[in-house]
């Protein structure tokens, strides 16, 4: 609607969703016929439009960690199908960080209470919910480290394959204290606008309901400022289900004379 309102010849929407149903009752409650704005209900890799170019493609995407959930796939694909050459994309570059964080509350309560619970050890709790990375909101003062970018995206020329990447990283920290994980998050621009915007989802931005992805260390690493972590993230969907993601994250601290620490997470 804000679209037609803008001046847009017609706008189609596309969801596979029930929301799609509810979706054409609130154009039509708003007043605006299909000729102008045409709701489909289904996948956009299966989906008919009537028209064989788009000139701008809108869509929310983005999932925790980015790319979870691997929605990007389908913005891809209606790219390369439908968006006419000089056509937009909204948003169009993406950028995923990691950093480091202190978090002893939390792995102490969540993480080592399987060490000791009322007298008996449950490891096997503990290293399940090690595997998982946690999605929640993180303080900007427990980030106790510089930002690293660790993917940047470009839609008009990414492709799906591209999504499964590995980086390695260097983080500078900046305070004595111990790091017990790696948080990610990322941002997002709308470079083709007329006045250029975007927004983050990083810990010292606005919240949103992305938060932030804490990848757990096996064992916190002593920091003191300027000492330094040097790691490697790979990142791959999993190959059954491809909304999931399996992460391995390596990471070594020379400075602090402690040994690489290796493991693989499942974000489902």
């Amino acid at each position: 609607m804000f679209a037609a309102e803008a001046g847009a010849k017609r706008v189609i929407g596309v969801d596979m969703a029930d929301i799609a149903d509810v979706a054409k009752e609130i154009v039509k409650e708003n007043g605006f016929s299909e000729d102008k704005i045409l709701i489909i209900k289904g996948k956009v890799e299966e989906v008919v439009l009537p028209v064989d170019h788009v000139d701008i493609i809108i869509s929310e995407w983005m999932g925790y960690f980015l790319l979870y959930e691997s929605m990007l796939d389908c913005v891809l694909f209606a790219r390369d199908k439908w968006l006419s050459p000089n056509g937009m994309l909204f948003p169009d570059v993406a950028r995923l960080y990691v950093c480091a964080i202190e978090d002893e509350t939390y792995r102490r309560e969540k993480v080592n209470f399987w060490d000791d619970v009322y007298g008996y050890k449950m490891s096997a709790i503990k290293a399940m919910a090690m595997t998982e990375p946690l999605v929640d909101i993180v303080p900007a003062k427990q980030i106790i480290s510089d930002t690293k970018c660790i993917l940047e995206l470009d839609l008009y020329t990414c492709k799906k394959e591209d999504l499964d990447f590995t980086s390695n990283f260097e983080l500078t920290m900046n305070r004595q204290d111990f790091a017990h994980g790696l948080t990610a998050f990322f941002d997002v621009q709308f470079s083709k606008c007329h006045i250029p915007t975007g927004f983050t989802t990083a810990p010292f931005g606005e919240h949103t309901h992305w938060k932030h992805t804490v990848f757990y260390l096996d064992e916190p690493i002593r920091a003191i400022p300027n000492s330094k972590v040097y790691g490697s993230i790979s990142v791959q969907k999993h190959p059954k289900n491809p909304r999931d993601l399996v992460i391995e994250l390596t990471t070594e601290s020379p400075d602090s004379n402690q040994a690489r620490q290796t493991r693989r997470y499942l974000m489902r």
